[in-house]
């Protein structure tokens, strides 16, 4: 294959055929391959007989998909109200949720509790806010930060910056609280790096964790029914770059396991991800057409989509990958920056990148847009978000979402008030 191609998550001409019957731009996904990705990461950790797979709803968030993935035995990670009332209206509740949170107000505390979710805590001062608010649930789960202990990665950064989490000092305090509480089932997790590529540090991670539960269990006399491995593992945006080893991260971490936990007298315990961005990722694209080609101090091809529609080339730099529809075996012989309409100079899908010589109404695929693409939309300059489209197993195209109007984004004013302001 050469470097200027990746495959499409569905074929080109069916894209072709979408871009004619669908407003461009938006958001396309392929449940078949969905599905079979969600398999694949069941069977890596099917040693595990309770293992779980909590979605990460803000990767995707969006019921249709989210029943797809209940449907194939993943639960559902919230981080706000609006995701917990989500996963509810899906019909994902109890320790199906997981609740993990940053900063939190009283009210998703209480909802977490209606739920029944697995609450997991950010910090040792929320315990008592919670005990406050909500009331202590049977089971807590408490987010560790190992800080130096170990490195981070470009997106979260190092952890000791990082804002989330207790110490390692604060787990032990924080668990000894809960004991003393009356609590009587634990939890344990961590999350320290997103989009991460190597197999060996998810292992590595899983070590850490199961180490130190069992230390936590010896010192305190308490035991673990649920340790939350994060999610962060990544996806290849890049041409040639190799998609995580899932077989090998689920084998490595079965080893740790049994040697950590198993091995060292702890009772079976629910293993657990959050994986969000490699479950959906790799089967969304968005699809747009060229609106205006430029010609200045560099060659601007302008698109009907902008970083409204997905933001990660803006925020972080990020790679991700163009087809041009019609025209994939043509020489990439051109440079353009690919760019949106926004009035920000960093709306930019892609900067000097090489593509076949492009004309207005062009179709390109943007690839990899199935996780955090929709998600982190917004509306400035009164842009408006697109619509959302599901390929299902047979083929057949469904809208999960219709795209916004100028209504919606005047929905929340009071225009007639400007008559007599």
């Amino acid at each position: 294959m050469s470097l200027d191609a990746k495959p499409l998550p569905i074929p080109a001409a069916e894209i072709a055929v979408l871009a004619e019957r669908y407003p461009t731009p938006f958001h396309l996904y392929d449940e078949a391959g969905i599905r079979e990705n969600a398999r694949r990461l069941n069977a890596a950790f099917g040693w595990n007989p309770t293992f779980q797979n909590f979605f990460a709803v803000k990767a995707c968030p969006n019921p249709f998909i989210m029943k797809i993935l209940m449907e194939e035995g993943f639960g559902a990670d919230c981080s706000s109200l609006p995701e917990l009332l989500l996963a509810e209206a899906t019909g994902i509740k109890g320790d199906a949720v997981m609740f993990t949170s940053n900063d939190t107000p009283a009210d998703e505390f209480v909802k977490a509790r209606q739920l029944g979710a697995v609450i997991n805590l950010d910090d040792i001062s929320h315990i008592d806010f919670l005990r406050e608010v909500a009331g202590l649930p049977d089971r807590v789960c408490l987010r560790y930060n190992p800080g130096p202990l170990k490195g981070g990665n470009a997106i979260i950064g190092k952890p000791e910056e990082a804002k989330y989490g207790f110490t390692r000092q604060q787990l032990f305090e924080g668990f000894r609280m809960l004991r003393d509480c009356g609590v009587k089932r634990f939890g344990l997790h961590t999350m320290v790096a997103s989009n991460e590529l190597d197999p060996q540090y998810f292992i590595d991670t899983a070590e850490l964790l199961f180490g130190l539960a069992g230390e936590l269990s010896r010192e305190l006399g308490i035991v673990f029914d649920l340790i939350n491995l994060g999610g962060g593992i990544g996806i290849p945006y890049r041409p040639g770059q190799q998609a995580v080893d899932l077989e090998r991260v689920g084998r490595g971490v079965r080893e740790a396991y049994e040697r950590l936990l198993i091995g060292a007298g702890h009772p079976p315990v629910k293993v657990c991800l959050e994986c969000g961005r490699m479950v959906t990722g790799p089967y969304g694209c968005l699809v747009t057409r060229v609106r205006h080609l430029k010609r200045t101090y560099k060659n601007y091809a302008g698109l009907d989509a902008c970083m409204a529609n997905l933001m990660r080339p803006a925020l972080y730099g990020a790679y991700h990958h163009i087809t041009v529809i019609g025209k994939e075996t043509l020489p990439h012989d051109q440079i353009y920056d690919v760019t949106g309409s926004l009035c920000e100079n960093n709306d930019k899908f892609a900067v000097d990148r090489h593509l076949p010589a492009l004309e207005r109404g062009d179709v390109l695929v943007i690839h990899d847009a199935g996780a955090h693409g929709h998600a982190m939309g917004f509306q400035y300059n009164g842009k408006l978000r697109s619509a959302e489209y599901l390929r299902r197993r047979d083929k057949s195209v469904t809208m999960i979402r219709r795209a916004e109007t100028v209504q919606d984004y005047l929905a929340t004013l009071d225009l007639a008030r400007l008559k007599t302001f």
